[in-house]
C-alpha cells in the first residue's frame, strides 16, 4: 500500500533522512520508532508532501506521490493525525468532523458522524463546543475522527498518545485495535512500546535518519536488550 525506497529529505542544507526504506501492506499496523529527533516526523512529512524528498521514491497504492501537493496526497487516500493534534480551534467538534469529510474511494460503509460519536462517546455530548475548549485527550479523539471522516485507505498517527492521561491512552489503543480488526491500514508513531507490540504487525526503528532495524513484535521482544537504547526519549 505504502512504499518508501531510499528516501532522503531535510530542511534547507540540513539533511534529516538518509535512504529510508519501509512499507505498509494492506490491513497492517506498522510502527515507526526511535528517540526524539531521529527523523520520524520528517518521514511522515515527506510522505505527506510537506517536506519534498531530495532522493528516493514514495509510492502509495502503486503510484508515485513524491512531489505532489499535500492536499493531493491526502485526497489519494491518506488520513493524517498530526503531532500536536492541530484541530481547527475556532470550529465546533461537529464542524471539525465535517470540514474535510469525503468518500472519494467509494467505501461501502463510510465513516459518518454517528460512527465517530459511537467510537468516541466523549465527543457526542460536545458536538457543539469549540474544539479549543476540549481537553487534550478529547482533541486527540477529534483529530482521529476528523481523519477517519476522510475514509482513508491509510491512517497515519504521529505521536498517537503523547501527553495523554493513562485512561485516555487506553481509549486510543482500543480504538486503533478496533480499526485494525476492521482492516484499516495504519502507520503509527508513539513511545508506548508495550501497547505497540500488542497492536502492530511490524516495526521500523529510525536512528539518525536511517532505518536501523525492522521486524515483527516477537523479534522486537526477543531483541529488546539490544534495541532498548535506541528507543528512549
Amino acid at each position: 500500500m505504502l512504499e518508501l525506497a531510499g528516501v532522503e529529505a531535510g530542511y534547507g542544507p540540513s539533511k534529516v533522512l538518509f535512504g529510508v526504506t519501509l512499507e505498509v501492506r494492506e490491513g497492517e499496523v506498522v510502527t515507526l520508532l526511535g528517540r526524539n529527533g531521529m527523523g520520524k516526523t520528517t518521514t511522515i512529512r515527506a510522505i505527506m508532501g510537506m517536506v519534498p524528498p531530495t532522493a528516493g521514491t514514495i509510492r502509495f497504492l502503486g503510484r508515485p506521490v513524491q512531489g505532489q501537493a499535500p492536499h493531493r496526497i491526502a485526497q489519494a487516500g491518506i488520513g493524517l493525525v498530526p503531532e500536536g493534534r492541530q484541530v481547527f480551534s475556532m470550529l465546533s467538534v461537529e464542524e471539525n468532523l465535517i470540514a474535510t469529510a469525503a468518500n472519494r474511494r467509494g467505501a461501502p460503509a463510510p465513516w459518518t458522524l454517528e460512527r465517530i460519536y459511537a467510537t468516541f462517546p466523549a465527543l457526542a455530548g460536545r458536538r457543539g463546543q469549540l474544539a479549543s475548549t476540549l481537553s487534550g485527550g478529547e482533541q486527540q479523539m477529534l483529530a482521529i475522527g476528523r481523519a477517519l471522516m476522510t475514509n482513508p485507505a491509510l491512517l497515519i498517527l504521529d505521536e498517537a498518545t503523547e501527553g495523554l492521561a493513562p485512561l485516555i491512552r487506553e481509549d486510543i489503543w482500543r480504538c486503533l485495535a478496533g480499526l485494525k480488526a476492521a482492516g484499516q491500514s495504519i502507520l503509527v508513531i508513539d513511545k508506548n512500546i508495550h501497547a505497540l507490540s500488542r497492536l502492530a504487525d511490524r516495526h521500523f526503528i529510525l536512528e539518525k535518519g536511517r532505518i536501523l532495524w525492522s521486524g515483527n513484535s516477537s523479534d522486537l521482544t526477543a531483541g529488546w536488550s539490544r534495541l532498548e537504547s535506541h528507543l528512549g526519549v
